[in-house]
């Protein structure tokens, strides 16, 4: 796990050679992305925000700071997050894809932060 370099990028962009293992993390498939084109090695639906709290953030900044709270202790109950990292752990580089137009306020952060924490 100490050797993956992981990355976060939305699902819409380009693949690039310098992403590794892709694996999206959202519980839905993004809108329009054609299977084809979006060279996913992953879907990993276990460690998505659960759809009531993904439905009850709405993508509403102001309540960023709570949805985090709450991924987390999802995530903490699941053991997804640790099972994610351990699965991936001989990859050398992993890049988490999330579907949301503001990245930074999506639930990739919060993952990338547990998953970072489980490898260090």
């Amino acid at each position: 796990m100490a050797g993956t370099r992981w990355g976060l990028r939305r699902a819409y962009d380009a693949p690039a050679d310098a992403d590794g293992v892709r694996v999206l993390v959202d519980r839905l498939w993004p809108r329009g992305l054609a299977k084809a084109d979006a060279r996913i090695d992953r879907h990993a639906v276990d460690v998505a925000p659960s759809t009531e709290l993904r439905q009850w953030y709405g993508h509403d900044p102001a309540r960023f700071d709570e949805f985090a709270g709450r991924y987390r202790a999802e995530l903490d109950a699941s053991g997804a997050a640790r099972a994610l990292a351990h699965d991936l752990a001989d990859e050398p580089v992993v890049t988490l894809l999330v579907g949301a137009r503001d990245v930074e306020h999506s639930q990739g952060p919060v993952l990338l932060e547990r998953l970072r924490q489980q490898a260090g």
